[in-house]
């Protein structure tokens, strides 16, 4: 065994209690501020949340409040009518003659003289009795007409024919517009697009009955949700589909004039008539349209004009 002596233990010191308490103070002091500080920051983004919640629903209210019965009726027009022009474009691109055009020998001036006097004679005689205004001869006619249309609607009429009752006072047009204007010319507006697509569905209805298919019906309005609205006001008061609508068929939408013009010259060269309705919103007519047999404007008011443009 060793003589050294043992180092004396060393015994650790002792911890009160004050001194464990204010360790452990400290901590949730720390703790605590902590927390308060995540607290604010947390406070401070809802609140810039709840701004912006509020500003969003501010925006939506101003843009959407009542607007979105106008913006739905133009958003309907334009896809009725794209599908009417989709429709058309179709059948006309089936209807192209993709050949060769023959060579065509131009005569002298003297035979083009004589050659144009006979043309405008053959012409003047197929198609001209309602260019030269003589709906006289059929007075009568159409007189009966316009007082039948003034009846009890008659919904299950055959395809055009008017299935809606017309107003006394469209009938005093139409009645001034055949008999007097002789088919041409401008008439005072019914206050409304649908009113004036029944004024012309009757018109329609009367030069069928007289002419039967050598007519075609051209409308021209500069906006595709004013065609739709005459689309479906022809369709509901004649019992129309989406077939009579076209170049091939009874009636033909234009939102230019040129193609309108254009239109209406090709079914004078084959015979046939033209008969144009222009919208009350077009305020301006193109000197052309007026050397055509018949056409038919509606002469908007002040107030309609004014309601038009807050619409479109």
């Amino acid at each position: 065994m060793s003589d050294r002596p043992e180092p004396p233990a060393i015994e650790p010191a002792e911890t009160t209690p004050q001194d464990a308490a204010r360790g452990d103070g400290g901590l949730l002091d720390l703790a605590l501020t902590e927390l308060r500080q995540r607290r604010n920051e947390l406070l401070g983004e809802i609140a810039q949340l709840e701004a912006r919640r509020e500003q969003i629903n501010q925006e939506i209210a101003g843009s959407f409040a009542g607007q979105s019965d106008a913006i739905a009726r133009r958003l309907k027009g334009f896809q009725e009518y794209l599908v009417g022009a989709l429709q058309d474009l179709a059948a006309a691109a089936e209807q192209m003659e993709l050949v060769v055009q023959p060579l065509v020998v131009q005569p002298s001036p003297l035979d083009q003289a004589t050659g144009s006097l006979e043309i405008g004679a053959a012409r003047e005689s197929a198609v001209a009795p309602a260019a030269a205004g003589l709906f006289s001869d059929d007075a009568d006619l159409i007189k009966e007409r316009l007082e039948q249309f003034g009846g009890q609607p008659d919904f299950y009429a055959d395809p055009w024919k008017l299935r809606r009752t017309l107003e006394p006072s469209a009938a005093t047009r139409l009645a001034d517009w055949f008999l007097s204007q002789g088919g041409r010319g401008a008439q005072a507006s019914g206050g409304s697009r649908s009113r004036n697509a029944l004024a012309a569905a009757a018109a329609i209805a009367i030069l069928g009955e007289l002419y039967g298919e050598r007519f075609q019906t051209l409308v021209l309005a500069s906006q595709p949700e004013r065609l739709g609205e005459w689309r479906r006001g022809l369709q509901d008061c004649l019992g129309l589909s989406r077939e009579d609508f076209g170049p091939a068929s009874g009636i033909v939408l234009f939102e230019r004039p040129d193609a309108l013009i254009e239109r209406a010259d090709r079914l004078e060269e084959r015979g046939e008539l033209p008969f144009i309705v222009i919208d009350a919103a077009e305020q301006v007519i193109e000197i052309p349209i007026l050397q055509f047999p018949l056409w038919l404007a509606f002469a908007a008011s002040p107030g309609e004009i004014d309601a038009e443009a807050d619409l479109y």
